[in-house]
Parts: structure tokens; C-alpha cells; sequence
């Protein structure tokens, strides 16, 4: 993926609750089918680097956005942050079965060499991180089904991304620690 189509996805993933919940308040949802159809086109983009964007995201997104159009129902917009926490899910999940692990390809950017203590605290750092990715999906499917917009929003668009950030800087820190004793 190009690195400009990489930084849009990015945006316009980060941005995407706060734009529906604002669109919400001025447009029927099926007019906001847009946005699914601006990620999907951004994805189908990136076919040639990762197929699975094809298996999965693409007839994810069209049937979010075929429900939203049809029932004129804003479910089918707010579902899409759970989908992005199960993928998420499942993509850290596969990397412990298929390893390296997720955080440890991601630690190994670093440390090229990291040593075995390394390679099982990454593990146990993946482990964390699914737990982390199942907890967020759930709260976000809750949130969509009982919640209302504001909630909604303001969980998808700021809680959320405010707790995976406290956990991505609280475990690098640990892992400097960790990878400085394992190195001496």
C-alpha cells in the first residue's frame, strides 16, 4: 500500500465516528453511505498487496453499506469500528498461530536481533492485545446496540482510541526494559 492511501485510510478511519455522528445530525444514513464506499475503494486500491482485503473487507463493507441504503438505518455505519477491533482480533490471533507473533514483527522492526526473552514476552504482549481488541469490539458492539449516537461517538472516536494508545506506550516501555535486561 502506498504510503498516501495508507495515511487516508488512517484519517478517515480515525475520523469516521465523528463524521457519522455529525453527518447524522444534518443527513438520513443512507446518504452517508459514502464514507463506507470511500473506505471500500480505498481498500480495493490495495488488492495487489493484501488479498484479504478482497475475502473480507470489501463484502463487509458493501453489506453495511447495501443495509444502511436499503433500511435507511444508521447500524449498518456505526457497526464499522467493530468490525475494525475484530479484524484487528483476528489478525493477532493468526499471528500466534502462524508466528512471529504480531508485536514481535513489530518489536523485530527495532531489534532486529531480539533474543528468546524477547520473543516470549512478545508473545505474551500479543496475548494482551487480542484481550485488548476483544474487550474494545464488545464495548463498541454494546455501545451500537444499546447506546445512543453521542455514546457512540464519543466511545468509537476518542475512549477508544485514548485506551489503545495508554497500551501501545505503557507495553513499549515495559519492552525497553525488558529487551535492555534480556541484552545484558
Amino acid at each position: 500500500m502506498s504510503a498516501l492511501k495508507r495515511i487516508v485510510l488512517i484519517v478517515i478511519t480515525l475520523l469516521y465516528p465523528l463524521a457519522v455522528y455529525f453527518g447524522l445530525q444534518h443527513f438520513d444514513p443512507r446518504h452517508l453511505v459514502l464514507l463506507l464506499i470511500a473506505i471500500a475503494i480505498i481498500r480495493l486500491s490495495t488488492l495487489e498487496k493484501s488479498p484479504l482485503n478482497h475475502w473480507f473487507w470489501i463484502p463487509l463493507l458493501s453489506l453495511l453499506g447495501i443495509w444502511t441504503w436499503w433500511f435507511n438505518t444508521p447500524l449498518g455505519l456505526k457497526i464499522y469500528p467493530v468490525l475494525v477491533s475484530a479484524s484487528f482480533l483476528v489478525l493477532f490471533l493468526w499471528s500466534l498461530k502462524s508466528p512471529p507473533s504480531m508485536i514481535e514483527r513489530i518489536a523485530r522492526l527495532q531489534d532486529p536481533d531480539l533474543p528468546e526473552q524477547g520473543v516470549r514476552y512478545t508473545r505474551q504482549v500479543t496475548k494482551v492485545w487480542c484481550a485488548f481488541f476483544a474487550l474494545n469490539g464488545l464495548t463498541a458492539l454494546l455501545i451500537t446496540l444499546l447506546g445512543s449516537d453521542s455514546l457512540w461517538a464519543l466511545y468509537n472516536g476518542l475512549i477508544s482510541y485514548l485506551l489503545m494508545g495508554t497500551l501501545f506506550a505503557g507495553e513499549w516501555l515495559v519492552r525497553q526494559r525488558v529487551m535492555k535486561n534480556a541484552h545484558e
